[in-house]
Order: structure tokens, then sequence, then C-alpha cells
């Protein structure tokens, strides 16, 4: 069900749950550092939009920015698509879509009471089925602001809640397209910051584009879920597409959950 929040700073923002959205603002000021910064006039690409939160935040950070925000699952697009209505100044730019290397439909994972972690590949979370608990755990102790409550659930109630915010999901179907047919259809001649935030389908996501559309990409920070390699995989890949500054870390209590942000730069 839709509702309305406001975030620490009185920003409002329409969401599915309060909480939560507070917590997607708390990843995007993580995301914004280590020299990743919005300008003036900057094309804003993000893969796994959810809400819209880091849309309408690369916003507030400079003048005249344009926001390409991609969410395939309905529900939450719903909301995507009412918060570029209401404060998206027409430069938010919403497609209900599913990122990949190829055009097709694909069945996701959606997880009503904890939205921000749906997925086309849950068998990620199966095959290590204590990580989520421990991200919980990892949450609870180092809440971000707003949430500081958190701190006062003993640590043995993680898996309780874990179990509880994974309860009840369903399966959807959605749109998988490549990055390059957006850019191509849009007609997109930069693109100043790529944030991908896609819950295990990073690598799809840079494998499609197109070897003429990565010089227009100016920086990207990426959340990658390191199973079989792929957080070396992504390194050498964005090395050898000329991103000479790379710098990978885990999010504070999230060092034991596999889950890593790279952030690159020419």
């Amino acid at each position: 069900m839709m509702t309305k929040t406001t975030l620490n700073d009185g920003t409002p923002v329409y969401c599915l749950r309060k909480p939560e959205a507070k917590m997607l603002d708390y990843h995007v000021e993580g995301y914004l550092q280590n020299g990743i910064s919005i300008e003036d006039n900057a094309v804003v690409f993000d893969v796994g939009a959810n809400v819209g939160v880091f849309g309408l935040r690369a916003m507030q950070k400079a003048k005249n920015v344009s926001a390409y925000c991609f969410e395939p699952i309905p529900d939450i697009f719903s909301v995507l698509k009412k918060n570029s209505e209401e404060y998206g100044n027409g430069r938010i730019h919403v497609f209900q879509l599913g990122i990949s290397d190829v055009t097709a439909e694909a069945t996701f994972t959606y997880f009503p009471n904890t939205p921000a972690l749906s997925t086309l590949h849950p068998e990620e979370w199966e095959k290590d089925p204590k990580a989520f608990s421990r991200a919980v755990k990892g949450t609870m102790k180092n809440p971000p602001d707003g949430m500081k409550w958190m701190k006062l659930i003993p640590p043995i109630f993680s898996g309780v809640i874990a179990h509880y915010l994974v309860k009840g999901k369903k399966k959807v179907e959605c749109k998988l397209v490549p990055l390059s047919s957006i850019i191509e259809q849009e007609n997109i001649n930069k693109i100043d910051l790529l944030k991908i935030d896609c819950e295990g389908a990073e690598w799809s996501v840079l494998k499609g584009i197109k070897e003429d559309d990565w010089p227009k990409i100016k920086s990207l920070v990426i959340e990658v879920h390191d199973i079989d390699h792929r957080l070396e995989k992504v390194k050498h890949l964005l090395t050898e597409k000329g991103f000479s500054r790379l710098h990978c870390e885990s999010e504070i209590g999230l060092e034991d959950t596999g889950m890593f942000n790279i952030f690159a730069l020419r």
C-alpha cells in the first residue's frame, strides 16, 4: 500500500514502507563518496531505482540534473512513477523495466514486507540462507539516522526479523532490456553517473552495455554480490573499459554478507 513519509531532512517521498525509505536514503549517501559526485547538468542512470530516492536526491545535489530510473516490479514502479510526477519537475524519467544483457521476460521474486530486496536472483540468498539474517543483524548494529531504535533490539532476534521480511513473497513477470537499447532509444550521448543496485543482476547489466556506449559513461557505483568471484570479474571489466580509479568497500555492518560497493571513475 502506497504511503507517504518524510526523510530525515524533511524531504517528502512516497513509499511502500516508511522505515525502508529512510534506509534507501542512507544508502544514497553511501553511494556519493569516494570521488562520486553529481554536477550541474548531469545525466544520471539509476538501475534498480526502487521508489526513486536516488533520483530525487540527485536533483537536489545540482542544477538541471536528469535522472533515468529503472524499476521492474509493478507495485514498486507505481510509487516511483508517483514520486517522479510529484517531485521530478519533468526531469525524472521512469521505466517499468529490468536491465539485463538480453531483451526477455523474466520472473522476479517480490517481497512485500521488504520491497527493496525483490530480485531476479533469489537463489543468491538461498545459497547462503544465513546471509540475509547477517545483513539484518549488521543493519541493527549500524542503523541510519532516524532509526537508532534498531540498536535496542537484541541481535538474537535478527533471524526472526529476517524471516518476517521475506514472508509472503510473490512471483511477478517483468520485462528485461539491455541498457544500450535505452541509450539508443532515448538518444543519450553521456551518462555522468551510472548507479546499479539490482540485487544480484549487476553482471548482466554490465554485459548489456555495447562497446560503443562505454565511453559515454563517466562514473559508476555498483553494489556487487560477490558470488563465483563476481567482484574480481566486475573490477577487471571496468579496468578494461578505461576506469582507472576503482575503490571497493563493504558498508558498515554488511562486512559479513559478501556485498560490496564499487566506485569507478575514469
